[in-house]
């Protein structure tokens, strides 16, 4: 898919790997953008930024775990650039918890990063299946393939999206609907800066290298030309994958001796 000529929608825009996206698709020669986020100011400024480019970008505020605010969100975007062609579902949070995490925790992870997936294919996936053809983004996370130390609705959730994303490439591919899965590592956004103390920050800048947002759009718009369903921005996770699927046992063995180390560094 190459975003050249094509309307896309994209949520948790307002900053982090969403703003870089807009970023990047309008370089690519996106025809518009809808740049939405909950933040409504933050939206506006990311825009903003396109202002005399070739690409239309219009901001939209939305919580996209309110189902009714996510089909009016589809229906603005189709009515002011047009049919959708890409829709990226890039909202996502976490929580920093493990078991002590309250109920809910649970459910605001559950809406936001998973059953926001779900309305948002809900809404445009009639349309893409009537025209023939479209393409759906989910970004989840590394976490989602592995696991994420100190988070466990983080990790749960994004699990979930996954595996959302994965049944709705088998169940649509035939109708011509392209699915995506976008799994960084560390990526230096609030997610990671507003955290740095935890634990699961410091596992995650031990783990691997952290990426700068623009450097998962790019992994982005590469992903999405070569149709690759796991579009993986760091490589290596590919490699984990394999490992904890041939020997799930060694795996969990070396998490815990990471897990022991960063403890104790942290003393």
């Amino acid at each position: 898919m190459e975003p050249a000529g094509k309307v896309v929608l994209i949520t948790g825009a307002g900053r982090g790997i969403g703003a870089a996206m807009v970023r990047r698709f309008a370089r690519e020669g996106a025809a518009g953008i809808l740049v939405a986020d909950l933040d409504g100011a933050a939206a506006s400024a990311v825009a903003e930024e396109l202002a005399g480019t070739r690409t239309r970008a219009l901001p939209y505020t939305v919580d996209v775990a309110d189902p009714a605010q996510v089909v009016a969100m589809v229906a603005a975007a189709e009515e002011r650039l047009g049919p959708v062609d890409l829709l990226c579902s890039n909202a996502g949070i976490g929580s920093g918890e493990g078991l002590e995490a309250a109920p809910e925790v649970w459910d605001r992870l559950w809406a936001v990063n998973v059953m926001a997936h779900v309305h948002a294919a809900q809404a445009v996936l009639p349309g893409m299946v009537e025209r023939g053809g479209g393409t759906i983004l989910a970004t989840a996370s590394a976490a989602g393939l592995l696991t994420m130390v100190g988070d466990a609705p983080y990790t749960v959730t994004k699990h979930a999206a996954v595996a959302f994303a994965e049944w709705l490439a088998v169940t649509y591919g035939p109708a011509g609907i392209r699915v995506s899965a976008l799994c960084p590592q560390g990526v230096e956004t609030a997610l990671l800066t507003d955290q740095e103390d935890a634990l699961a920050t410091r596992i995650v800048r031990r783990a691997a290298e952290v990426l700068d947002p623009e450097d998962v759009a790019e992994a982005v718009v590469e992903g999405l030309a070569a149709e690759r369903f796991l579009i993986l921005p760091h490589p290596d996770v590919a490699d984990l994958v394999r490992g904890k699927a041939t020997d799930p046992d060694r795996w969990i063995a070396g998490m815990q001796r990471l897990v022991a180390t960063v403890e104790q560094e942290g003393r």
